[in-house]
């Protein structure tokens, strides 16, 4: 995000905002790589697709390892002024005396869009979708990034210009100095600590400080180490990285922050700068690109959605309404609908709006995605477990890199007790794709246990070991990866007793299947079941134990009884989180006891037996 003025007009009323869209041409524009749409003309559109490819080609150039694709397309709505922007951008910055902005990237779990204002002028006119992209491609250091870098880099490459023969990269910023040799400069340890919630960030007189000073030390870091040859710069993200605090690290990495903050004010004041020069042209080939006219509905379906991920629900949800009075069947606003629900925790009617969309020929893979993983929080009948394998499986073919949907189905089909390595293969995919998700390499545990792949899933705990970057993570693989450990060294240790004690076992349930198949029932012709009919049961975990080498028991307490379950083997217990996402791995073990949950469960084939744990969802 970037300041621009210094001036805010008076916020007009949601309605008469939207009103605007019934009386303008929108466009959408499809390129290999983003989504573009705008109300600004077919020009301006093809300009704008045309600029966010050619950053991409010059981050992929110059970053060739680094991941400047999204798993879905990039969503930009540019619009063609101020008021337009004002409609859309977050109300944090609607208030008098918040900063004016020209653009901004707003990253969602499945879904990433930027705001663009296109009549803001700059000395570089294409500074706002280059500062935007580049807060993309660092969007999965953003929860450890500090805001002064993660913005100074966005100023640093915000100022790119591409060439004919070759692309400028880190032009200085005329407006930025112009603002630190007319103010005082922020002290470093003041600079280093801002975060989202600090005035800083949002005032307009505090946060064009904060940007012009968070570029000023970017790129007199990055031009010293270049001059220097050294990499002082890596070895303060690398810090970060691993949770020190921003001003420690920086004092690690460079020194006395007192010299620092001489010498960025020595830089500042300078008359000479210099920048990067990458050679080669950047072309790109514009016949691909796809443009096609927007009625509007799908226009205001389109900036509802926007309004939703944005955090203004009321204004969405008003915008959603008139569009679903004028079409009851757009699919869109039934996505969205449900996604707002879903985070409302309203389950029930986020299933309802998803299964609508889906119904409607839905052509989103999210809406595929999200009716299959709210559907599965209740037993399901056969027909209701084909539609939800159906969604996910159509889900993942209209995106088959959109790594939730491969690890949803994977361990659906490992709840099934089917298509084991077909699962496997899956939640390999989705590792691939999101190397770092700790929760799919223990889900891919889960079904090596089911598989009977001790060995497999020791090695892949070992590895998600060496990837988990938080101690309570790391403390809680090592502990599950003990247990499989134990539980194999156990097996191997009985041997030939443990498969004898196995043929004994089963020898008397058989037995005990035969007794009661010899009783007179209604059913006699019928074959005995190994277990009894599958349940769904709500309530409050209580008295959550675990025995070696892997059992497990706890009741499920609701307001009318108190049910108990166990299993044999708790890595063959799926554990799921619905509405929130757990601040670790879970460990069963520790962090099931008082949770709310929704558990399915076999029924004790004998009486007076508890029964057998199949899955447990956690809710809040």
């Amino acid at each position: 995000m970037s300041s621009r003025s210094f001036f805010l007009s008076f916020v007009l009323l949601a309605s008469s905002l939207f009103a605007a869209a019934k009386n303008e041409n929108w466009l959408e524009v499809r390129t290999p790589h983003f989504v573009v749409v705008t109300n600004s003309g077919e020009k301006q559109a093809r300009k704008t697709a045309d600029q966010f490819e050619r950053m991409r080609a010059v981050f992929q150039k110059r970053f060739p390892k680094a991941s400047v694709d999204a798993s879905s397309p990039i969503i930009v709505i540019a619009v063609k002024d101020k008021k337009d922007f004002r409609a859309l951008e977050p109300e944090a910055y609607l208030a008098k005396g918040a900063l004016d902005l020209a653009g901004l990237f707003l990253q969602g779990p499945d879904k990433n869009y930027v705001l663009l204002r296109l009549e803001a002028e700059e000395q570089h006119p294409y500074a706002t979708i280059y500062h935007e992209y580049t807060h993309f491609i660092v969007r999965k250091a953003a929860d450890w990034l500090p805001l002064w870098l993660n913005e100074g880099w966005a100023q640093l490459y915000e100022n790119t210009e591409i060439k004919e023969k070759e692309v400028g990269i880190g032009e200085p910023s005329v407006e930025n100095l112009t603002l630190l040799r007319q103010n005082r400069l922020l002290p470093l340890n003041v600079l280093l600590k801002v975060d989202h919630n600090s005035p800083y960030y949002h005032e307009e007189n505090k946060g064009s400080i904060f940007y012009a000073e968070s570029w000023a030390l970017t790129h007199y870091l990055t031009i010293k180490d270049q001059q220097d040859n050294t990499d002082r710069f890596t070895d303060y993200v690398k810090l970060v990285s691993n949770n020190v605090d921003a001003v420690t690290a920086a004092t690690r990495a460079f020194g006395d922050l007192k010299v620092l903050e001489k010498n960025l004010s020595q830089y500042v004041s300078q008359g000479r700068f210099y920048y990067f020069r990458m050679p080669g042209a950047i072309t790109i080939d514009d016949s691909s690109f796809q443009v096609e006219p927007l009625t509007p509905l799908r226009a205001d379906a389109i900036r509802a959605d926007f309004l939703a991920y944005n955090d203004r629900g009321k204004d969405a949800h008003a915008l959603l309404d008139q569009v679903l009075k004028d079409d009851p069947n757009s699919a869109a606003a039934r996505e969205t609908m449900g996604l707002m629900a879903f985070r409302e925790g309203k389950l029930d009617e986020a299933e309802k709006w998803y299964e609508q969309a889906v119904k409607l020929d839905s052509q989103s893979f999210l809406a595929h995605y999200y009716f299959a993983a709210i559907a599965r929080r209740e037993a399901s009948s056969p027909e209701r477990s084909a539609q939800i394998e159906a969604s996910l499986r159509t889900s993942i073919k209209l995106n088959p890199a959109f790594a939730p949907a491969l690890d949803q189905l994977s361990s659906f089909l490992g709840m099934q007790h089917k298509a084991l390595e077909e699962a496997a293969k899956l939640n390999l995919n989705a590792i691939q794709l999101e190397p770092s998700n700790i929760e799919y390499r223990v889900n891919r545990a889960n079904l090596m246990m089911e598989m009977e792949r001790l060995p497999d899933a020791i090695a892949i705990l070992e590895t998600a070991m060496k990837l988990a970057d938080k101690p309570q993570d790391r403390e809680i693989l090592e502990n599950q990866l003990q247990s499989i450990k134990q539980y194999q060294a156990a097996r191997e240790a009985q041997g030939k007793e443990f498969h004898e004690d196995m043929e004994k076992a089963a020898a008397l349930e058989k037995a005990s299947a035969e007794e009661v198949e010899a009783e007179p029932s209604a059913s006699e012709s019928s074959e005995p079941a190994r277990h009894g009919p599958r349940h769904t049961v709500r309530g409050t975990l209580k008295d959550v134990q675990c025995t070696y080498p892997a059992k497990m028991t706890l009741k499920v307490e609701s307001a009318k009884s108190a049910m108990g379950l166990r299993s044999a083997n708790y890595y063959k217990v799926e554990y799921s989180a619905l509405n929130f996402t757990p601040s670790a791995t879970l460990n069963p073990c520790k962090d099931l006891e008082g949770m709310t949950a929704k558990v399915d469960y076999f029924e004790a084939v004998a009486a007076g037996a508890d029964g057998q744990l199949i899955s447990i969802e956690l809710s809040k």
